[in-house]
């Protein structure tokens, strides 16, 4: 091999490098943005959401395409968790302007018993009129909640109707795309939240 073969070859190995690098480089993993929450991107489970809402409709995740969905588990009646983290929620949507339009509030009951729509529909009315809660029979929301690694059990009071419900505290953030991507703990606040969102917004 002579000089000029050699320098040639030497050039087009660099060339290649070059080429693997950039590839590399606008590889989706490396163009992932660094979440606040837990980063829960490929995970393969809590796929779907197929409960009928607090107007009767059976929802399904495709319902929601085009925005960014935050889910949560909880109860109407739950004194503490549940408003704060519906409360949060509402608080990011309005911080976000017009791309408050694209975030949607879901909220999953775990007392069918007590959470008639009427009651959800009010509940979310609290909140955000463009919330939606689900609701469904003991089966059906017994399967949901499985697939999305929930936990609940009810309390029972002092009267029949004065129980609790014992529940997981978290929320369930979707992309627009309905790929489930982060999980925030209860407690991890609207900043945190929101900075997730707007991300996911600006993929």
């Amino acid at each position: 091999m002579n000089k000029r073969d050699a320098l040639k070859r030497f050039a087009l190995a660099g060339v290649a490098a070059a080429s693997v690098v950039l590839v590399a480089a606008c590889s989706p993993k490396s163009s992932s943005p660094k979440f606040q929450g837990i980063d829960v991107t490929g995970a393969d489970y809590a796929k779907d959401l197929p409960l009928p809402d607090q107007d009767g409709k059976q929802r399904s995740m495709k319902d929601f395409a085009g925005k960014v969905v935050v889910v949560f588990f909880g109860y109407t009646q739950c004194p503490d968790v549940c408003p704060t983290t519906m409360s949060e929620l509402a608080e990011v949507k309005r911080s976000l302007g017009e791309d408050g339009n694209r975030l949607q509030g879901v909220f999953v009951t775990v007392d069918p018993e007590r959470d008639t729509p009427e009651v959800l529909k009010a509940y979310m009315a609290n909140f955000d009129p463009t919330f939606v809660g689900l609701t469904g029979t003991p089966e059906q929301l017994a399967a949901v909640a499985k697939d999305f690694k929930i936990y609940y059990k009810k309390v029972d009071g002092k009267t029949p109707t004065s129980y609790t419900m014992d529940h997981s505290a978290g929320s369930y953030v979707y992309d627009p795309k309905g790929r489930l991507r982060v999980y925030h703990r209860y407690g991890s606040g609207a900043q945190a939240l929101q900075a997730d969102v707007k991300a996911l917004l600006a993929e």
